[in-house]
């Protein structure tokens, strides 16, 4: 299992978030009219197109080891592959985004209930301040069956991040994201039918495209969640709000109102704090160890 510092793992979060940001664009520029599953599909396949070349010069005699973690994790990820595209068409892009980072909520309640992971004070008031600015940027009144699909993604995020550590280990990050994809080829072709409409091959250059940014989201991910326990970083998450607020603005014309001003403040600012507290716990017990 690799070692990183938790610092480096704040960092590789973050750029792998903001990263993550313009897949939600390139799915939110799709035709109102396009076919959901379809659509679903071609990000299926064309994952395991261009994750297919890094593998083969990998070690394959036990790639299938452990396939019923992938299977569940595979199937997790088409279910919020697809309530993403519903979500993202029908709301601000920073609005769904919003309500995506609900995830590191999430992991935090659900990594206390699978692995018995210990909440520390300072990530669960982290926690409770990120909760608080997702409110404030939300709002209440826009709750609806859009806002419920994202809250359904964000859970879907939640639940593959700590699923990673089912995973064989000897399984390298290119391995498990191509099984990841494979595994849910067939239920999505099956959607695809059932959706029973005239396939159109034009969206599967704006899946190739979206697939290249969530994919290297998800290989930060993998590679992160394996090395640092999930309650100690998965709050920084949160920092790609801001990624999607700018990306709202300068490419959909979404300008925010002060509650996303407000919002993100207490989202970002306990999420810095954060970071400087476990680098300096970090640096302190490595020095006790040093002296030890």
């Amino acid at each position: 299992m690799p070692k990183i510092t938790v610092g480096l793992a704040m960092i590789l979060l973050i750029l792998g978030n903001i990263v993550a940001v313009f897949s939600d664009a390139l799915i939110k520029s799709l035709s109102p009219d396009t076919a959901v599953y379809q659509f679903v599909f071609f990000r299926q396949t064309t994952a395991v197109l261009i994750l297919l070349p890094f593998c083969l010069f990998n070690r394959k005699n036990s790639l299938f080891y452990g396939i019923k973690w992938h299977v569940v994790r595979g199937h997790v990820w088409l279910l919020g592959a697809i309530f993403m595209v519903f979500s993202i068409n029908a709301l601000p892009l920073a609005t769904v985004n919003a309500i995506f980072y609900t995830a590191p909520l999430l992991m935090l309640l659900l990594g206390m209930v699978f692995y018995k992971e210990k909440l520390t004070l300072h990530s669960v008031l982290v926690a409770i301040f990120g909760f608080i600015g997702i409110l404030v940027v939300v709002k209440p009144t826009q709750i609806n069956l859009a806002a419920f699909a994202a809250l359904i993604v964000a859970l879907t995020i939640a639940t593959n991040n700590l699923l990673i550590r089912k995973l064989p280990l000897h399984h390298n990050v290119f391995q498990t994201l191509l099984l990841t994809n494979l595994v849910g080829i067939p239920t999505a072709l099956g959607l695809a039918f059932w959706e029973n409409k005239p396939w159109d091959w034009y969206p599967m250059l704006t899946a190739m495209g979206s697939n290249v940014f969530i994919l290297i989201y998800a290989g930060i991910c993998v590679f992160v969640y394996r090395a640092v326990e999930a309650n100690k970083i998965s709050s920084v998450e949160y920092t790609g709000l801001l990624g999607a607020v700018a990306v709202g603005i300068l490419w959909f014309d979404e300008a925010p109102d002060i509650s996303f001003a407000i919002g993100s403040a207490l989202i970002i600012v306990p999420l810095i704090w954060l970071a400087k507290f476990e680098s300096r716990k970090y640096a302190a017990s490595e020095q006790t160890s040093r002296e030890l």
